[in-house]
């Protein structure tokens, strides 16, 4: 099936058309759009949010988690806990060496380093890359919000990614407040304890959306 690709005119027009739709208004028009769709997940803050709005449209959906091997113990257990409870259809990636044997090559570099670099592309690029090899998707459901990057604020709900895949932000223009509503309203949890081992900052990019 060839790639479809979505043009600068159509993105614009389905954030126009779509800016005050419902998450589930616009998941549902992007399953229109393509059926050969993925959630992406690191399990970070509010990221049960998407995977129940989307898992609700398509049970069976894709979710691709690319796992650094750096998360904490609660990022561990929130995952396996949101895992069970949604009866994710969970495509796990991890990177090509471990944690241990990182440690004593390289161990987590500083971010203005030039060994950083290197430790991206190993803990977080490569699965990503590997996993959209694999599922080939030409819809992308992500999680990203305005607000929380100058990069983020000039995106919208769609936008296409480097290889032009259609990125679909459902929540993009919630607050955290309207998110924790939502949780509350379907039972879902929540954990903040979460650790990014590429980010020095919490308002840096992480490299997958740049």
């Amino acid at each position: 099936m060839g790639k479809i690709m979505f043009t600068e005119s159509q993105i614009t027009e389905l954030n126009e058309a779509l800016k005050n739709a419902s998450p589930e208004e616009i998941i549902k028009k992007a399953f229109e759009l393509s059926e050969d769709t993925v959630v992406t997940t690191n399990f970070r803050p509010y990221e049960a949010a998407i995977l129940h709005a989307v898992s609700r449209v398509e049970a069976n959906i894709p979710v691709v988690w690319c796992d650094t091997g750096y998360n904490t113990p609660q990022t561990y257990r929130h995952a396996e806990q949101v895992i069970k409870d949604l009866n994710l259809n969970v495509h796990l990636y991890v990177p090509k060496q471990t944690v241990a044997h990182r440690d004593v090559v390289l161990g987590i570099p500083s971010v203005d380093t030039p060994e950083h670099d290197l430790f991206t592309e190993q803990v977080k690029l490569e699965p990503f890359r590997r996993a959209m090899e694999e599922h080939k998707p030409k819809v992308w459901f992500t999680n990203l919000r305005q607000g929380q990057t100058a990069f983020r604020n000039s995106i919208g709900i769609f936008s296409l990614s480097k290889d032009g895949v259609l990125k679909v932000s459902p929540f993009y223009y919630w607050t955290d407040e309207k998110l924790d509503a939502y949780l509350e309203e379907y039972g879902l949890p929540n954990e903040f304890k979460y650790f990014d081992p590429t980010k020095a900052l919490a308002n840096r990019e992480c490299g997958l959306h740049a």
